[in-house]
């Protein structure tokens, strides 16, 4: 039987004892579902039909509850990094008169979905001090998203490695 767009959110199971309706809904990751048996429902159709009104009113329900925001993920290590500072690496640019220029590129993201980039150059500052311009500045991008305690987890961070 191909499934009709009104039977969206309901499974039919068939499977050894077990036969009838499965109802399922999503709401801030959790998981609301519930089995309409044919046997207690009192047929094939009967179940369906059950499980379509309760489908209904379970996403009736599920729009009234308010949606959680996103938490968002802060990574501290990454095998892949060089420099020993996430958020930093030592790169080169081409110029737009094609001259290659090596400096410290430092990446933050504001928010989700949006990322922001800035260079140090190295011929400018010299390498010591481009890279602790590019730290510096990664750490006070990190501290007006996150606010002053993300310094101290990322020294925690730092000590246990």
């Amino acid at each position: 039987m191909a499934k009709s767009k009104q039977d969206k959110g309901i499974s039919r199971i068939d499977s050894g004892s077990t036969h009838g309706w499965f109802v399922r809904g999503y709401k801030n990751g959790k998981t609301y579902s519930k089995l309409f048996s044919d046997l207690k429902c009192g047929g094939k159709d009967q179940a369906l039909e059950m499980a379509r009104e309760y489908r209904n009113k379970l996403h009736d329900e599920l729009e009234k509850i308010p949606a959680k925001p996103r938490s968002r993920r802060i990574v501290f290590r990454d095998s892949r990094n060089t420099t020993g500072v996430l958020g930093v690496c030592r790169t080169a640019k081409k110029g737009p008169n094609g001259k290659i220029n090596e400096c410290y590129s430092v990446s933050w993201r504001p928010e989700p979905g949006v990322q922001k980039c800035t260079s140090f150059s190295i011929r400018k500052y010299g390498e010591r001090k481009a890279f602790q311009l590019a730290v510096a500045h990664r750490k006070k991008m990190l501290k007006d998203i996150y606010g002053p305690s993300i310094l101290r987890k990322m020294k925690e961070t730092q000590a246990g490695l």
